[in-house]
């Protein structure tokens, strides 16, 4: 639909006619604010009176204003605010942006249990989707809020057309990690169910062994959001050096200092006065993965794929409404894969049929290969590029499995396309592609 077809549309959905739309737009132009339309509309409105009953300008328009266009532009203008305020946009929702500028972003909750949690004894909340964003399909997107300072506006802005409000959850509530995220998704809220057996939702629960050399004032019971990298060999020499020649307890100084090392790299406590950050596997437990799901490739290349993957029990938490939905199976079209965890999550759950999935990382490809073929009997088709999946593509997809039931895309962090698809740290050049825009 065309710029000028979308605003007739809009003005005829306020009450207007197509001819006083398309007036509007004639005498304004295409790109005039839809605020100006409604104006040049009003203005017409109260012109046409005032010349068949011979009234002045004055009188017309103060009598009949409110009548025609201003009441209708109060009304549009008042609906946008009260989108705006609940999804956190206007004044309170505006951040300084690195120019200086204001940028809107919506607020992150606090605390971050999304609509609801296992568990949780806090109220929970209940939504009504509009008619457009009813699925199937359905669709399931991760974020990471703290991207909101690159895209912020255009999640905020896609969230308002649609009138669906982001999810929010920090995992620290369904295991012993935190990690915050944000899911867009038109999924039904209630009749969730967890994955069972529970995970442990603290450090001890989850590995008991390290209580043996756990220092009293390292009071931490999660861990942080696991990253990308670990703590060098001189973070962990330092932390010992320092403790060793101190007392028994260690001065407030270096008490201070030793926890936020061991909080920022996520270190555990492995014999007397020496920190060790966690282990691949360990990370894999913490993330819901089953055991050895990355074994086979080096610790730098397990530490990058298991920090930009999901948290499995969260989002298998999310998917859980699809198993009595789709007793049989689903299809799904998996954007930005990783290394799986979202496959992962639906099979837990029970609910594979067939995947179609984008991985731009080969060492990602190889291991969801690997998993897809010892545990699964569907069909996985794998592609290399986003850039890659075209409309005829996806086309020949829908036409071969009757169409998908559920997208799904994780943070496109380890995805990028553009300039900056080698170093994968940005999002700007590749949100702005417009391939992937597409895709």
């Amino acid at each position: 639909m065309s710029d000028k077809d979308e605003k007739i549309n809009s003005l005829r959905d306020m009450g207007f006619s197509e001819d006083e739309a398309n007036m509007a737009i004639t005498i304004c132009g295409v790109d005039a604010d839809l605020s100006v339309l409604v104006d040049s509309i009003s203005a017409s409105q109260v012109t046409e009176v005032c010349h068949s009953r011979n009234l002045s300008d004055h009188q017309v328009t103060a009598r009949c204003f409110d009548s025609f266009g201003g009441r209708k532009r109060a009304r549009l203008i008042e609906e946008s605010k009260k989108k705006r305020k609940r999804y956190g946009g206007g004044a309170q929702g505006k951040r300084p942006s690195s120019d200086g500028s204001d940028e809107e972003s919506m607020p992150l909750p606090n605390p971050m249990v999304g609509f609801n949690l296992p568990g949780y004894r806090g109220p929970s909340m209940t939504r009504v989707l509009p008619e457009l964003a009813t699925g199937p399909p359905y669709f399931y997107y991760e974020m990471w809020p703290e991207l909101q300072k690159v895209y912020g506006q255009k999640l905020q802005d896609f969230c308002l057309t649609i009138d669906i409000q982001p999810e929010f959850v920090d995992s620290l509530h369904l295991c012993a990690a935190a990690r915050k995220r944000g899911y867009i998704h038109n999924l039904p809220t209630e009749k969730r169910s967890p994955l069972l057996p529970l995970p442990p939702k603290t450090i001890f629960e989850a590995f008991p062994h390290y209580k043996k050399w756990w220092p009293s004032w390292d009071q931490r019971t999660h861990f942080n959001c696991l990253q990308t990298c670990t703590a060098s060999a001189p973070v962990t020499e330092r932390i010992q050096q320092k403790l060793s020649s101190s007392g028994n307890p260690p001065p407030q100084s270096v008490q201070k200092y030793v926890r936020h090392q061991c909080s920022k790299w996520n270190l555990v406590w492995v014999g007397k006065d020496k920190a060790a950050p966690l282990e691949p596997h360990e990370m894999e437990y913490l993330l819901g993965f089953p055991k050895d799901h990355t074994r086979g490739f080096g610790k730098t290349q397990r530490y990058k794929s298991l920090s930009n993957s999901f948290q499995v029990d969260t989002v298998a938490y999310h998917l859980s409404v699809l198993r009595d939905m789709f007793p049989n199976g689903i299809t799904v079209l998996s954007l930005f894969t990783g290394i799986g965890g979202g496959e992962v999550a639906l099979h837990k759950l029970g609910i594979h049929r067939a995947v179609v999935s984008v991985e731009i990382c080969k060492a990602n490809r190889k291991l969801l290969r690997s998993w897809w073929d010892q545990t699964q009997t569907g069909t996985l088709i794998e592609i290399a590029d986003v850039k890659s999946l075209k409309d005829d593509e996806i086309a020949s997809y829908v036409s071969r499995f009757g169409g998908f039931d559920l997208v799904i895309g994780g943070s496109p962090r380890n995805n990028l396309a553009g300039s900056n698809r080698h170093h994968r740290d940005g999002l700007e050049e590749s949100l702005n592609h417009p391939d992937v825009e597409q895709s």
